[in-house]
C-alpha cells in the first residue's frame, strides 16, 4: 500500500486495519515530499519526517508496528511493479485505477497480478469523504465529525 498519510484520520486507520487482515507483513510506501507536492495546489502538507513519525506512532497505538515496513515512495508504483514477493495491494476506491495500472505493468513483465483489495472510502458526518485536506480546512475532525 502507499500514500501520503498527511493528517492521519479514520480512513487511514481503515486501510491499515484491512492491510493487517490481508497480509502477514505489509509494506507501506510513504510518499516523499517531492512526490507529495506533485499534482496538488499549494496546500500545505506535513514534511516526510513528520508524516513518518505520525504513521509510526499510529501503528504503535494499533500494536502493529512490527507488521509494517515503511519505505519512501517516489512515484505511483513503488516496488510493487518489480517485486515478485508481493501478493496483494491495498487501495481506496479512489486509487483502485493505480492498482490496475500496476497489474498491467506486472503482466507485461511476466509477473503475476496482485490481488487488489479495495477499502471503501470512510464518510464524514456530512456524507462526504474524510480527507486530510478537509481536516486541515477545519471542515471535519480526524473521525469525520463536523467541526
Amino acid at each position: 500500500m502507499g500514500g501520503t498519510f498527511d493528517i492521519l484520520h479514520s480512513g487511514h486507520k481503515a486501510l491499515l486495519q484491512r492491510a493487517l487482515e490481508v497480509g502477514d507483513i505489509v509494506l507501506i510506501g510513504l510518499t516523499t515530499d517531492a512526490r507529495a507536492s506533485k499534482n496538488r495546489n499549494k496546500t500545505q502538507i506535513n514534511p516526510y519526517n513528520i508524516r513518518l513519525v505520525n504513521l509510526q506512532n499510529l501503528l504503535k497505538s494499533m500494536k502493529s508496528l512490527d507488521k509494517f515496513q515503511i519505505v519512501p515512495l517516489e512515484n505511483d508504483w513503488g516496488p510493487s511493479v518489480i517485486d515478485e514477493d508481493f501478493e496483494a495491494i491495498i487501495v481506496s476506491d479512489e486509487t483502485k485505477s493505480t492498482a490496475q495500472k500496476i497489474n498491467k505493468i506486472r503482466l507485461a513483465d511476466g509477473k503475476t497480478e496482485l490481488e487488489i483489495v479495495v477499502v471503501p472510502m470512510i464518510r464524514a458526518q456530512d456524507g462526504n469523504r474524510v480527507s486530510s485536506s478537509r481536516i486541515r480546512n477545519k471542515e471535519i475532525n480526524s473521525e469525520g465529525k463536523i467541526t
